[in-house]
């Protein structure tokens, strides 16, 4: 019997295009909850949601902490809607744009106690749709089919859970030789994840032999620093310097993973700089906006070296957090190479917040 129905990753991509679109989706399970995003829903499906019973809205406990709001679930909390809560409302409350002009958001009433799977997925799910994390959530009781004859996307969260928690399988696409400025023996490989998100790219300088260890570096997508040559950050530099090396060398491997603003994403990335602005240093502007210090999965570029045929490399980085996940995830670091390149004036005090509160090297 043909079945053409799409499969839970392909549901869960459905729902963050849907969430991202303002459209909200279904988290079914022991409980069954309407989720909207925060950032992208609309007045008239607002309205609506809150017609249903009593929303809630669900925040991470870094944006709780921030809004001195109870996180009696640990790692989220859920707040009461307020009377006459409306979209201006939930907005100050997942956006810290207005902080220190309103820093009074409350108080918020939060909830404690019960099952709340669903609500945690809703973040999970936000997040990996590069939202701000914060959910409009109201418990539905009527059944999953009147949702789906709306056209609304239903998810089980138990068929979800386990693939939000791990990185989506990477599969190669193709494979080009690339002369670049670097070095004109350049080949560039492209790896699609299962879940239809971000491609992810192997730039191999020459051919580096597989059975030692390959200088490599692992580096996050910056389309202020890579391509706009901003100040504010050393990844420019250290992009053109890992390549630089590599040429040199005459062999190197470079992973350039899209994962902008430490796994933010580059609209929530220049809501950071907008905070650093007002005075907050990066970790806690990604605090503020409910985000961990970095959000980053480095699981990634191990599949990617696999792949590749390698799992020894020289990896150009001051960050020991890649280190060890290299080493976790079955890499062997043969070698940390230093890479401190791209100090100026106006990035003084990030990469001091990188050194002491991220553990860098610098």
């Amino acid at each position: 019997m043909m079945n053409l129905a799409p499969s839970i990753i392909e549901r869960l991509a459905r729902a963050r295009a849907d969430l991202r679109m303002g459209v909200p989706v279904v988290l079914s399970g022991a409980r069954t909850i309407l989720v909207a995003a925060v950032e992208t829903v609309n007045n008239q499906r607002l309205n609506q949601i809150m017609s249903m019973g009593s929303a809630q809205v669900v925040i991470t406990a870094r944006r709780a902490e921030t809004l001195k709001a109870r996180a009696y679930d640990g790692d989220i909390a859920r707040a009461m809607l307020p009377k006459g809560a409306d979209l201006r409302w939930l907005r100050a409350v997942a956006d810290p744009a207005d902080d220190l002009m309103a820093p009074m958001k409350g108080p918020l009433d939060c909830a404690r106690g019960g099952d709340v799977t669903a609500e945690r997925l809703a973040i999970q799910l936000i997040k990996s749709a590069q939202l701000l994390p914060a959910a409009l959530v109201v418990e539905i009781t009527k059944t999953r089919e009147k949702f789906e004859n709306q056209g609304l996307t239903v998810i089980s969260v138990a068929q979800a859970t386990p693939h939000l928690r791990a990185n989506s399988p990477l599969h190669p696409v193709v494979h080009a030789r690339l002369p670049m400025r670097a070095s004109e023996s350049g080949r560039l490989h492209i790896f699609r994840p299962e879940d239809g998100a971000d491609e992810h790219y192997a730039i191999e300088i020459g051919r580096p032999d597989r059975s030692q260890p390959v200088l490599a570096r692992l580096h996050s997508a910056c389309f202020t620093g890579d391509v706009l040559g901003s100040l504010k950050c050393d990844c420019g530099p250290q992009l053109d310097a890992a390549l630089a090396q590599m040429a040199a060398e005459g062999t190197g491997l470079l992973l350039y993973m899209n994962q902008e603003g430490r796994g933010i994403g580059l609209a929530n990335k220049m809501r950071a700089y907008s905070l650093q602005d007002q005075g907050f240093d990066t970790v806690e502007a990604n605090h503020r906006l409910g985000f961990e210090d970095d959000e980053r999965d480095f699981r990634l570029g191990a599949d990617i070296l696999r792949a590749l045929g390698f799992s020894q490399v020289r990896l150009l980085t001051n960050n020991p957090r890649k280190v060890a996940m290299m080493q976790s995830s079955g890499i062997t670091v043969a070698q940390r190479v230093p890479l401190r390149v791209g100090k100026t004036p106006q990035n003084a005090a990030y990469l001091a917040t990188k050194a002491n509160k991220s553990g860098h090297l610098m």
